[in-house]
């Protein structure tokens, strides 16, 4: 009996050994979080917009359309055995904004209402935390009143650069810290008697909520 104890003691001594002579964990190693599949989320933040608006024969303008900025946005992620993370993403937000411009060639209230973008992600995953920066396309929607004459509207089309963080939570839930930077280019307001020429970019900071499938 004594010889079967030791015995048996002897067998399980060596299967709790690696190759290497040290003592195996008592547990398997727990797996990295994989950040692989679709995901969709909402933001809030905020954008600072910066605009240049241009009358010929008149002095250019510039000044702020500042506002708080809420959105949604969706994507796919694709995660390799290095840890690298690549995905496409888009977004849409509005821009809470009524701003009144005044200048040599006249007053107009208005300024950007919806926006958004559609980029590549490119990140790298330590476990549950994901790093990335993004680039793209962006664009912008203007609507503007020369106050007591006219309306305009006008598209703006550019690119997005940026960078953030997502944490996991859960294995489904993750939240989002993010900066942009968006150049939407130049366009122009045609109010009939008179066309203003226009330059918009902005910096956002957003934080969000996402869920991933």
């Amino acid at each position: 009996m004594r010889r079967f104890i030791t015995i048996t003691f002897c067998m399980l001594a060596t299967s709790a050994l690696a190759d290497d002579g040290t003592l195996l964990p008592a547990q398997e190693h727990t797996a990295a979080y994989d950040w692989s599949g679709a995901y969709v989320g909402v933001t809030g933040g905020y954008g600072w917009m910066d605009g240049l608006f241009e009358v010929t024969g008149y002095a250019p303008k510039t000044d702020s359309l500042n506002g708080r900025l809420p959105g949604v946005f969706a994507g796919v992620s694709t995660q390799f055995d290095n840890n690298i993370v690549l995905g496409l993403e888009g977004d849409v937000e509005y821009n809470v904004q009524d701003v009144t411009v005044t200048s040599a060639f006249g007053a107009f209230t208005g300024g950007a209402d919806w926006q958004g973008s559609a980029r590549v992600r490119l990140g790298y995953a330590l476990d549950r935390l994901l790093v990335y920066a993004t680039a793209g396309w962006a664009a912008t929607h203007l609507e503007a009143e020369f106050i007591g004459v006219a309306e305009a509207t006008g598209s703006f089309h550019g690119y997005t650069l940026g960078a953030g963080l997502d944490y996991a939570m859960t294995d489904r839930l993750f939240g989002r810290l993010d900066y942009r930077y968006n150049d939407f280019g130049s366009g122009e307001l045609d109010f009939g008697p008179a066309t203003v020429s226009s330059e918009l970019e902005q910096h956002t900071v957003k934080i969000g909520l996402g869920m991933k499938f």
